[in-house]
This record gives structure tokens, C-alpha cells and sequence, in this order.
């Protein structure tokens, strides 16, 4: 148990996502480890190597020094170059090597987690040499984990936990970036407001508010009049979020109501991750 409450939600989702990431990847053979997730360039064992970097990072231990091939077609800027190298250093490694070093990863992290004792507002290291409070990082890597075990569910055709402590987490992470989503990238009007309307295993009614200044706003009361009303299901929601699909290719699954052309900027700024 770590001593602060708030970090021991964001322990306790880590635990379960990437127990089932380790669960899921144990049994598989070399192919397996080859196959195409919905994240953007990445396959089963990138993603696991993403994961096991990121943790690895959790725990200080230094970066690769590593040289990254300049044909990675998704590599477009420095953070995504900076998630890479964790990756790439990976990609020849074999079936056994992935899990062994998951594992040992996992046995690491849960110690540093069960011997935690620093205040969730102690600064750590975040990507790109910055600095992000202890709380926000757990908080990212509950976040991050719980996405990717759901890139590997989706790859190796294993669906599941869209329910899980991880996806209530992932839910608010997202729904934090919608008003910028709403009010800026899209250009809803001042004074407007745009509802969510989410269903399955998670669900939610939201409302973006875009107040005189073009500011937007997020909250959970209802709009008597919103200008635009999205509903879907959750895991369109969260593929859209994510950028693991483009709104066209799941334009059956999206309903619309309201100004056409907002709710078509919004799906298309919809995207939050990087």
C-alpha cells in the first residue's frame, strides 16, 4: 500500500491493466508478437516495449542511447521521437526476452509502488527532460497502460475490461481535453454548449460549455439547448479519443444532432493523444 490514498487509485489500475497486458502476451508465439495494433505504427511487441520503457523510466533507470531509423513514417516530432527510442532499442528482441523483462519490469514497479512514500506532489521526471508531479505521473501511467492493454486486446482479438478501474481513468483524462477540443480546435461559438452522450460498459453525459470569451468548460449537468448533441458508445469514444480511428470510419456508430458542420469539425479535432 502506498501512504497516499490518491496515488493507491492510480497503483491499483497500473496493477490490473499491466498484470493483464502480462497476462495476455505470456502464450503468445514469435508471429504473434508481430501483428498490427490500432496504435499508429506500432505492433504487439512495440507497445509492450513501450510499456515496459515507460516503467522502466518510472524507476530511474537511464535511456537507451540509441539511433532511431529515419524511415519510421509515425515518428513526426520530438515527443513521439523521444517514445520511440524505447521501442525501436526492442524490436529485434525475441518472444522470450519480451516477457521475461515485462515481468521483471512488473516485480520492480510493485515494490517501488509498495515501498512508496513520497508526497503526491513531489516533482519526478516526466518525458522530454521536464518534471510532472508524482500524482499526475501515476495518474499517466494508469492512463497509458490501460489504453495499450486495450491496442493488445484489440490486435490479438481478445476484447474485455472496457470496465476496468484503468477505463474510468482514461475516461476522465479524455474528457479533461474536450473543451479545447470543443472550443478552440473546432470553433464552437461563444455561448454555446456541445453534449456527450456516451453508452456501454462505461457511461456518461457530459457537457463542453463555450462561454462569452470562447472559453470552453467541461460538466456533468445537461443542456437545455446544446448546439450539438454526440452520441456513441464507449469504445468509440475512447478509439476516437485515442486517434485509433478517424471519425469516417465509424460514422455508423456516431449519432448527430444539431449543426452538422460543428459536429463534423469536432469529430475531426477529436483526437487528443499525441
Amino acid at each position: 500500500m502506498t501512504v497516499h490514498p490518491s496515488l493507491q487509485t492510480y497503483a491499483d489500475a497500473w496493477t490490473h491493466s499491466i498484470e493483464s497486458i502480462a497476462e495476455l502476451v505470456q502464450p503468445l508465439v514469435e508471429g504473434e508478437w508481430n501483428r498490427r495494433t490500432p496504435c499508429p505504427g506500432w505492433s504487439v511487441r512495440d507497445v509492450v516495449s513501450h510499456v515496459i520503457g515507460m516503467e522502466c523510466e518510472m524507476l530511474g533507470d537511464p535511456r537507451p542511447i540509441h539511433s532511431l531509423p529515419r524511415d519510421l513514417y509515425h515518428v513526426r516530432s520530438e515527443f513521439t521521437r523521444y517514445m520511440e527510442m524505447q521501442v525501436d532499442v526492442r524490436r529485434h528482441h525475441t518472444a522470450p526476452e519480451m516477457t521475461s523483462e515485462l515481468e521483471y519490469t512488473i516485480i520492480r514497479r510493485a515494490r517501488q509502488l509498495r515501498n512508496e512514500t513520497r508526497a503526491p506532489d513531489t516533482m519526478v521526471r516526466a518525458p522530454l527532460g521536464a518534471e510532472q508531479t508524482l500524482e499526475l505521473a501515476m495518474r499517466m501511467r494508469a492512463f497509458d497502460t490501460w489504453v495499450h492493454e486495450q491496442d493488445l486486446r484489440v490486435a490479438l482479438g481478445k476484447p474485455g475490461n472496457l470496465d476496468s478501474p484503468g477505463a474510468y481513468i482514461t475516461r476522465d483524462c479524455l474528457l479533461e481535453a474536450l473543451p479545447k477540443v470543443v472550443a478552440k480546435e473546432a470553433g464552437a461559438p461563444a455561448n454555446s454548449a456541445v453534449v456527450l452522450d456516451v453508452h456501454g460498459p462505461v457511461e456518461f453525459l457530459r457537457t463542453v460549455r463555450v462561454d462569452a470569451d470562447g472559453r470552453g468548460t467541461v460538466d456533468g449537468a445537461p443542456s437545455l439547448g446544446p448546439i450539438v448533441t454526440l452520441g456513441m458508445d464507449w469504445e468509440t469514444f475512447l478509439r476516437l479519443a485515442c486517434g485509433r480511428v478517424r471519425a469516417a470510419a465509424v460514422r455508423d456508430r456516431v449519432k448527430v444532432d444539431g449543426d452538422a458542420d460543428l459536429a463534423e469539425a469536432i469529430l475531426r479535432e477529436f483526437a487528443v493523444t499525441p
